[in-house]
């Protein structure tokens, strides 16, 4: 088997400096205001903001950090879903807080939001409340037997997504 090498061949022609001045006032052609992190608690959620961080202060975007809490009791057909007491909501928004605190520069804005709802169902309502621009959540990377009965938040988040999602997973390549 033969292998080829390919070479780039220079075609443009050297930038002056009113093409650069040019190219500096040209607005980015991505632009992010609200960003969307679902966070579940877990060591791995928190990864996401390992990226998140640097998108907001990089575009200027608003972080909205989401925490769904699923129903824990429902009828076959779910119409009796029970309710989380306002001091369980209480509870989780300062667990976003303190995540918030601690993990967040303080001169990002960043909104914090807590609802009851099956996960996916409660982060793809939120980014269109929101208009997000981009959902950055993570995997468990389940496999096998656990995947199959327990599903793919973050393959439901991408398939019904209103943005971009970018799935940050355990173990791979980072690029932050």
């Amino acid at each position: 088997m033969k292998s080829q090498t390919f070479e780039r061949a220079e075609t443009s022609a050297p930038v002056t400096a009113s093409q650069d001045d040019a190219m500096e006032s040209t607005p980015p052609v991505i632009q992010l205001k609200n960003i969307l992190l679902p966070l579940d608690f877990s060591e791995m959620s928190l990864k996401s903001l390992q990226y998140a961080i640097p998108f907001a202060k990089q575009f200027g975007a608003k972080l909205t950090l989401l925490h769904v809490a699923q129903p824990v009791d429902y009828t076959v057909d779910f119409t009796n879903l029970v309710s989380l007491g306002s001091e369980h909501f209480a509870a989780l928004e300062k667990q976003l807080e303190d995540i918030r605190t601690t993990n967040i520069p303080s001169d990002l804005p960043v909104d914090i939001v807590v609802r009851h709802n099956f996960v996916f169902d409660g982060i793809v309502e939120v980014a269109r409340q929101i208009r997000a621009d981009l959902i950055i959540t993570t995997t468990h990377g389940y496999t096998g037997l656990k995947h199959l009965m327990m599903g793919s938040t973050a393959e439901n988040i991408v398939r019904r997504a209103p943005c971009p999602v970018l799935v940050v997973r355990e173990v791979e390549h980072d690029f932050v």
